[in-house]
């Protein structure tokens, strides 16, 4: 088997393929459209291929992971086979598709008006002059209109540079509260508990859901915003923006929380070894070529990659 990697936009277009056509929902004009997409580039069909031998694998894997994804992957087929070709089946199949391919995906990143793919980051100047970056897998909706400027959430993170000469407040919004910047660049990261703030220049109000007042946060702060309140206020960590730049600089961590931060910005997926995961880690590390960060370990620690697919690296003892 060819194991030159793919991109992930071919990598998640093939698991849309398999996905259609494991279900049993396929019409004639569906597994046409699937040939012609698979004869198109000699890339797809390498996709295809790895895609095949990484469910055959995991298919032989043990365990309890292994039933879990196999009745995961039955139940939503069932349902993907009930509804067709309706919009419900194509959230569902998007979904899957995610859930297969990286970090969980609800509908609206699908339908927001800006979105990343995985390990993909990008940076916007919006009408108003506002420097806007998105992280990877990251969602937002921009709504500007005469009164007011809001990007909206979804999931991931931001980095927001203000523009200066536009009189209509600017917000930002997630699913926990409101924040207001006050001439500043600050960064903004959805998680599992809540919102993260990050202010590096100025000052940015904070207003949980469910408060009636703002709490400024300055430059150098960071705090968890939930909808019920505020978190204890602490310090930017060093190089928390380093991500608009590419990089990803990490001081004396475990090795364990390096791959988790890497993970993110590659398909698949990326563990380590017990015996290896509490080794301490200090660098910077290029998040748009992951295999090159990771190779970068070698010579520094007593570790080697155990690869399995392209999307399946596995950090294990020398």
């Amino acid at each position: 088997m060819n194991s030159a990697p793919v991109s992930s936009r071919v990598l998640e277009a093939a698991i849309a393929w398999k996905l259609t056509l494991d279900a049993g929902c396929g019409t004639p004009e569906q597994h046409s459209a699937f040939s012609r997409w698979h004869a198109a580039s000699e890339e797809h069909a390498r996709a295809w291929q790895q895609l095949g031998a990484l469910d055959q694998r995991v298919s032989a894997a043990a365990g309890p992971a292994r039933q879990a994804l196999l009745q995961s992957r039955a139940g939503l087929r069932r349902r993907i086979g009930k509804a067709g070709s309706s919009l419900a089946g194509m959230l569902l199949l998007g979904g899957l598709l995610a859930w297969l391919a990286g970090p969980s995906l609800a509908p609206s990143y699908w339908l927001a008006d800006q979105r990343t793919a995985t390990g993909e980051l990008r940076t916007l100047r919006l009408a108003d002059g506002t420097l806007l970056s998105l992280n990877s897998h990251t969602a937002v909706d921009i709504d500007f209109d005469g009164e007011q400027r809001v990007l909206v959430l979804h999931q991931g993170e931001i980095s927001v540079e203000t523009g200066h000469d536009d009189p209509r407040a600017l917000l930002v919004r997630t699913e926990d509260g409101r924040l207001r910047p006050l001439g500043t660049r600050f960064l903004v990261r959805r998680e599992t508990q809540g919102t993260r703030l990050e202010v590096l220049q100025s000052s940015v109000a904070a207003k949980p859901h469910n408060h009636l007042e703002e709490q400024v946060l300055h430059e150098g702060q960071q705090v968890l915003m939930s909808a019920d309140g505020l978190g204890q206020v602490g310090a930017v960590a060093t190089g928390a923006d380093a991500w608009t730049r590419g990089m990803l600089v990490v001081d004396n961590i475990r090795l364990a929380d390096l791959l988790k931060q890497l993970s993110p910005y590659r398909s698949g997926h990326l563990g380590v070894a017990a015996e290896v995961a509490d080794l301490r880690v200090s660098g910077s590390f290029p998040l748009t070529d992951t295999d090159l960060a990771l190779a970068s370990l070698l010579p520094v620690l007593p570790v080697k990659l155990e690869r399995h697919a392209p999307w399946w690296v596995t950090v294990v003892p020398k």
